[in-house]
């Protein structure tokens, strides 16, 4: 009798993934479509994490986006007037938690530097505040054209070390901006620090059972919440979890029951999940209610 013993189904799983990216790294050329759908396999295999496989997904969207795709619209642009004395522009630092602003002359197509905030700390503790003007502490900023590949737009912030640029169409007007956490954003997901609104709840009642929940709740928050118990080992945030059940990155009013609780994408872009509606079960007891 043989004492050789039959290779176990999830050793099988691992080195039929693995033949599969060997394939892609030491044969001919492949195309992204063949990478993804090893890394959706590696994913349903439990090999990645569905965080994990976004994550590679978004390196690999970088090589493909151009800034245009990504930038903040020149309607939604910050800005600062070079005529503004420092007491005026305070509270627009303040209020918008922002770390650089471009400084404009009449319009935004007239562009005159980069403020960063920093900069004024030199200020804040003498009597010369008000003797100060922008234009004695704007830096030169960067201009790059709107059809400029993101990848090469992170090297250039990586090995010129700056963090924005002003983006500008075929014609030379200013379009937008784009600042290097935009870009980590589409790699990494949302990226939220100290000066981002914290009155903002993750999980917010609605009506009845509705509650609208923020993709990056996490998912112990959520399972404490809602008294669910949805695997921790499977995703770190509940928007993960519904990633990894789609199969796909869903689209707004996509819906997917799991565990009886229904979800409906409410805010989402090609790269994550933002918002979500959830239909609580009807007598399902958590927080201290009861949903009947």
């Amino acid at each position: 009798m043989s004492d050789d013993h039959p290779p176990s189904s999830n050793s099988s799983s691992r080195k039929s993934v693995w033949n599969k990216f060997m394939q892609i790294f030491t044969g001919e050329p492949k195309n992204q479509e063949e990478l993804v759908d090893v890394l959706n396999d590696a994913q349903d295999r439990e090999l990645i994490k569905p965080e994990t496989k976004q994550m590679i997904q978004g390196v690999l969207e970088v090589s493909n986006i151009r800034v245009r795709d990504i930038m903040i619209p020149r309607s939604q642009m910050i800005t600062l007037d070079i005529n503004q004395s420092l007491a005026e522009i305070l509270p627009i630092i303040l209020d918008s938690g922002h770390s650089r602003f471009p400084v404009v002359n009449e319009n935004l197509d007239d562009i005159e530097g980069t403020l960063l905030a920093k900069d004024l700390l030199a200020y804040g503790f003498t009597s010369q505040t008000e003797e100060c003007t922008l234009a004695e502490v704007i830096r030169p900023y960067i201009v790059v054209p709107e059809s400029k590949k993101v990848e090469t737009l992170l090297k250039d912030f990586r090995s010129q070390r700056y963090h924005m640029a002003i983006i500008v169409d075929e014609y030379g007007g200013v379009s937008g901006l784009v600042t290097i956490e935009d870009i980590l954003e589409l790699i990494v997901g949302e990226i939220e620090d100290e000066t981002d609104d914290e009155i903002e709840e993750d999980i917010k009642h609605m009506v009845g059972n509705v509650y609208q929940v923020k993709a990056l709740t996490d998912l112990s928050d959520f399972n404490e919440f809602f008294n669910s118990k949805f695997d921790q080992n499977d995703a770190d945030t509940i928007g993960g979890i519904i990633s990894h059940k789609f199969g796909h990155m869903p689209k707004k009013d996509e819906e997917i029951t799991i565990d009886s609780f229904e979800f409906k994408i409410t805010a989402a872009d090609n790269r994550r999940i933002q918002t979500l509606q959830l239909n609580v079960p009807k007598n399902h007891i958590f927080n201290g209610k009861n949903t009947d």
